[in-house]
């Protein structure tokens, strides 16, 4: 019951994936629009932008594209994969806790200019770096 292909597992995984981007890309963009109500040079947030940018592009380098292709290589030596197995049950942890994490960071930062570009820097350059790294789900 509930069996599956690696293939299917694959394209589940990058689901996961590009759901993440799209989250991360939507919040952060809502943070430096509340860091530009609430006073926040316009200079400064394109710096941060950019920053964001860069940072990412080294994360997906050295970091986000090994993940996504171990996980692959994991999903590939499945011998009797089932729908779940797209990610470890740690993954799972490890996002939820991330996503309470975030939500946290976010209350915590509202009304206050450098927090809440510091932390739509910081999802801004996860977006970016998952963003780079995707392309690890569609490789032969």
């Amino acid at each position: 019951m509930l069996d599956t292909t690696s293939n299917i597992l694959i394209k589940l995984a990058a689901l996961v994936w590009y759901t993440g981007i799209v989250v991360l890309i939507a919040k952060s963009g809502a943070l430096f629009l509340e860091a530009l109500k609430g006073g926040a040079d316009q200079l400064f947030i394109l710096m941060a932008i950019l920053c964001g940018i860069v940072i990412g592009k080294i994360k997906a380098k050295y970091l986000f594209y090994n993940i996504g292709k171990k996980n692959i290589d994991r999903i590939n030596l499945l011998t009797n994969p089932k729908l779940w197995q797209f990610y470890r049950k740690r993954f799972f942890i490890f996002l939820f806790l991330m996503i309470a994490l975030g939500k946290y960071l976010s209350g915590v930062a509202y009304g206050e200019n450098m927090a809440l570009i510091a932390l739509a820097v910081l999802e801004l350059s996860i977006a970016f770096a998952l963003v780079l790294s995707s392309h690890c789900f569609w490789k032969k």
